[in-house]
């Protein structure tokens, strides 16, 4: 598993390892059961806090994504069907309000951007 941090983003350092964390998790990348590197390991590795780093794996677990097993370590927690459609709603919602931005500036019309996505989902 790889994570960047990338401090011109803007983000804060822990939603960074969050979100790459979470989409490795929805993705498949990670795997049901399988253990993430320790809280100090990753710290360590991305020369960041202790702190910064626990903060992340907080909100993966209040959020259903990983467990913690104690003096074992934490883990990918078993796939939530439910939790994974709405994270992927959340995603879609975002791209299409991208669309939407930039088929404004192009002038294009709703159905012009049907058109285009339906050509798209016959490839």
């Amino acid at each position: 598993m790889n994570i960047f941090i990338d401090n011109k983003s803007g983000a804060p350092i822990y939603d960074q390892i969050y979100s790459q964390i979470k989409s490795h998790i929805i993705s498949g990348a990670l795997k049901e059961d399988e253990p993430l590197p320790s809280i100090r390991n990753l710290a360590k590795d991305l020369k960041i806090s202790v702190v910064t780093t626990k903060r992340a794996y907080d909100e993966l677990e209040r959020e259903g994504y990983i467990y913690t097993i104690a003096a074992k370590g934490c883990f990918v927690a078993p796939k939530n069907v439910e939790l994974i459609r709405e994270a992927n709603l959340r995603k879609i919602e975002e791209l299409m309000q991208e669309i939407n931005k930039l088929a404004a500036t192009c002038n294009l019309s709703k159905k012009e951007i049907i058109d285009m996505f339906d050509i798209i989902s016959e490839e």
